[in-house]
């Protein structure tokens, strides 16, 4: 470490090429020099800049991916989880394209913590990456990191969920209003167009919000149905389990649950179970169609349906936007992948 002054005369401790581990330093440590840069300036930027780098530089909860040959980019990757499979396949279709292009990736994952995410974006703008794929945590609170990374000249492409109120070269994600709408169909066509219905959401994310709405609107074309409540489940199994008991407790009438991903449906299937409903008497509708929902769809339980997404495409299609950018090809500002429905006649 080297002691330089910075502002008004305040000694900033700044790291030097020892404080980086040699793998790091392999990678040129771009953080270094940009802390450099910023230690000239205001010391409060100095010491952020600081531990941002320290952190940067130790690889921390970050993963790398690369084709084992030449890197020709440095791609920073935000999930917003790793522990669902839907978000597996998505990061399995990121590195199957990124290995193929010679994109050595740094791999991160928000886990549903808008603060974390935003951390680890401007991170990513202190490594000075090529280019960043974000999954958002929250559409509209991840804006302000997103307009940081652009700012910097850093391009950034949203995957699976829609970033609001910001710029983004493109966003890949599902036809989710299609998908909303399917899933309606599909409940429809179950209860013989009549009976009350139920929403398990996930307001916090663009995606959750537009399969929701596009369900609502077409179980609205349907005057003997009707949505009687929507709750918020967050898109995780715990909280979804405790959404859908509520609604079954407060409408006994209830026929269906809508739910906007297959957490939320496997957590309402385990309400609906434990208050006695079964595949004859109640229907729920998933979202995503991973292994543990097909199996329950295919055991013939309350959970009947999922519309199925391809979240490998969704990754793949991301690095592609990327490589179309960097080659400076146009772009489509939207990208959508084809969702289908699945339920237990499907092969």
């Amino acid at each position: 470490m080297r002691t330089r002054r910075a502002g008004a005369g305040l000694p900033v401790r700044v790291p030097n090429a020892d404080a980086c581990p040699s793998a790091q330093r392999g990678r040129r440590c771009t953080a270094r020099r940009r802390v450099r840069t910023e230690a000239l300036g205001n010391p409060l930027t100095a010491v952020v800049a600081a531990v941002m780098c320290i952190a940067a530089c130790s690889g921390s909860g970050d993963h790398a991916a690369s084709s084992g040959g030449a890197v020709t980019k440095v791609v920073g990757v935000t999930l917003l989880t790793r522990e669902q499979h839907f978000y597996q396949d998505l990061e399995a279709g990121v590195k199957d394209a990124a290995a193929r292009r010679g994109y050595r990736l740094v791999l991160t994952s928000g886990d549903f913590d808008l603060a974390k995410q935003q951390a680890q974006i401007d991170n990513f703008v202190v490594q000075h990456v090529d280019a960043i794929i974000v999954c958002p945590v929250n559409s509209q609170g991840i804006g302000p990191a997103i307009d940081r990374a652009t700012a910097a000249h850093i391009p950034v492409v949203s995957a699976d969920t829609k970033a609001v109120g910001t710029h983004v070269v493109a966003a890949v994600a599902s036809d989710n209003r299609a998908g909303g709408q399917l899933a309606a169909t599909y409940m429809v066509r179950a209860l013989g167009d009549s009976g009350a219905v139920a929403v398990i959401g996930q307001p916090e994310t663009q995606t959750g919000l537009d399969r929701q709405q596009a369900f609502v609107d077409e179980i609205g074309r349907h005057p003997r149905m009707a949505v009687v409540a929507i709750l918020n489940g967050g898109g995780v199994r715990d909280r979804a389990l405790k959404a859908a008991d509520d609604i079954l407790q407060g409408h006994p009438e209830l026929r269906g649950i809508f739910a906007i991903n297959d957490e939320s449906a496997l957590g309402a299937l385990a309400a609906a179970t434990t208050r006695g409903k079964t595949g004859a008497t109640f229907t729920i509708v998933g979202y995503d169609a991973t292994p543990e929902a097909v199996k329950a769809i295919k055991s013939h339980s309350s959970l009947k349906a999922d519309v199925a997404q391809q979240p490998r495409d969704i990754g793949e299609r991301s690095i592609d936007a990327l490589a179309a950018y960097f080659d400076h090809r146009p772009v489509d500002s939207v990208i959508t992948v084809p969702v289908r429905v699945v339920d237990a006649e499907t092969p």
